[in-house]
């Protein structure tokens, strides 16, 4: 439906990642309900972004192991605290914690709703990403040619668009659970149903994606991952607030952040966060359009308020971006630390040592203190680097092997060090993880149809 409101949709986003504060949704809920009392008849959404590469995969095995589980692992602490207000104010939820389970979320949350004695919630489940059944098997091959031969796939999910998050919001959902959309869909849905935009409204919908470009990282363009003491400061950065955008019917935005919380929203945090993962200014993919930043502008209103103008957009790509996840193998790690004099030298005797004692295993080695961040795979940089005077330091190796057993090799030989090893070593820590490799690929739009579903009422009993 197209909104007659004169007012800007507010959309705030309480989480950036799977792992992310689960206690960022209060004050943007408080703030959006302060707007809209303050103004009768603006409208506001509430979304969440859950997922990362390969967030979908990790919850596909959790999905393996239990029918119910492969959705967002904290949505009981991201939703529980702000469900019944959000209902109440009539605060619309869109959010991809589906991941690879939308429907078990959205009966998840029907539940919750029920024990908080809240009416049952309409929520809808966005379907259409998951393509790693038969249908899509042979296209998938067609693209990836013989990677995908003797693989174990674990999953494989395209990143659509909008439109079914759009028409679930247009048919009266309250909530919208989807698995792997877009971050930007999650604006970009909101946007098109409360304005009534069309699919092809090249230039309404890139602005719109580039709002939701700025809020899908959360407390990011507040001032999160933005710190730098001394240089870029931001003020009470232990509460940073998360951001909340205006966006006008011809798609322009304001972005700003949830009322008496830290942080900030600047020129400078808005540059960076609309620069992230922009490989192409003019051409930003996304399902839902091509956006063109090349123009766009910036503008300080206020403290906190940022306007958005200038983008562009281009029609939307024919092929939508395919992650396949696939079983790796294992990935071992082993940590000891050495301390005081000679600490560094003693930390390279005992990776030459492992080194030596494991030569059929490609081992990566960091010295935490000394040289990690800076290090590469295959130890080049370590090598040429003359052994220096640091005085404490954290040895670190990794080596990963298609077979348990020799994986497991390595945590051995560490624990070993303790006094097989150079003196002083301790406060040794292993682990071994399945590890998860990636292929991507790009497959025709019209082969990955999207959809949605109203859940069911009874679905909650």
């Amino acid at each position: 439906m197209t909104s007659t409101s004169t007012f800007p949709l507010l959309i705030g986003c309480a989480a950036g990642f799977s792992g992310d504060r689960v206690d960022a949704a209060g004050p943007v809920v408080d703030t959006l309900i302060a707007r809209c009392a303050h103004h009768p008849g603006q409208r506001a959404f509430l979304i969440f972004e859950t997922l990362a590469e390969r967030t979908l995969a990790l919850a596909q095995l959790r999905r393996r192991a239990d029918p119910e589980s492969g959705f967002e692992p904290l949505l009981d602490d991201l939703l529980r605290p702000v469900l019944a207000r959000c209902l109440q104010h009539q605060i619309r939820i869109v959010s991809n914690f589906g991941a690879a389970n939308p429907l078990a979320a959205a009966r998840h949350i029907r539940k919750m709703a029920q024990a908080l004695g809240l009416p049952a919630p309409r929520i809808a489940v966005v379907g259409g990403d998951d393509v790693s059944g038969a249908p899509h098997r042979q296209l998938l091959r067609e693209q990836l040619g013989a990677a995908i031969d003797g693989i174990q796939m674990v999953s494989a999910n395209a990143y659509i668009g909008a439109e079914a998050i759009a028409a679930a919001l247009d048919a009266g959902a309250q909530i919208v659970v989807a698995g792997r959309v877009a971050d930007p869909s999650l604006t970009v849905g909101p946007a098109m149903s409360h304005f009534g935009w069309r699919t092809d409204d090249w230039d309404r919908l890139a602005r719109a994606t580039m709002a939701g470009h700025l809020l899908e990282c959360g407390a990011q363009v507040c001032g999160g991952y933005f710190a730098d003491p001394g240089y870029k400061e931001v003020p009470e950065l232990h509460a940073v607030g998360y951001p909340i955008a205006e966006i006008s019917s011809d798609g322009h935005s304001v972005i700003g952040k949830a009322a008496h919380t830290g942080g900030l929203v600047s020129l400078a945090s808005v540059k960076e966060q609309l620069l992230y993962e922009v490989h192409d200014p003019a051409a930003y993919l996304t399902p839902d359009v091509v956006a063109d930043i090349s123009a766009a502008q910036i503008e300080l209103l206020a403290p906190d308020r940022v306007a958005l103008t200038g983008v562009r957009g281009h029609a939307r790509p024919a092929t939508l971006k395919v992650n396949v996840c696939h079983e790796g193998g294992w990935l071992a790690e082993g940590e000891i630390s050495y301390a005081g004099p000679r600490a560094e030298a003693r930390a390279r005797l005992a990776a030459d040592v492992l080194r030596r004692r494991l030569p059929d295993l490609a081992l990566r080695v960091d010295l935490i203190g000394a040289l990690s961040i800076f290090g590469d795979d295959a130890g080049r940089l370590l090598q040429a680097t003359p052994a220096g005077d640091a005085r404490d330091v954290r040895l670190r190796v990794a080596a990963a092997h298609s077979e348990r057993a020799q994986a497991e090799r390595l945590a051995r030989e560490v624990m070993a060090l303790y006094c097989c090893g150079p003196a002083g070593g301790g406060g040794v820590r292993t682990a071994l993880t399945p590890r998860l490799n990636t292929l991507s690929c790009l497959l025709p739009r019209e082969a990955v149809p999207t959809h949605y579903e109203m859940l069911a009422a009874e679905a909650a009993a």
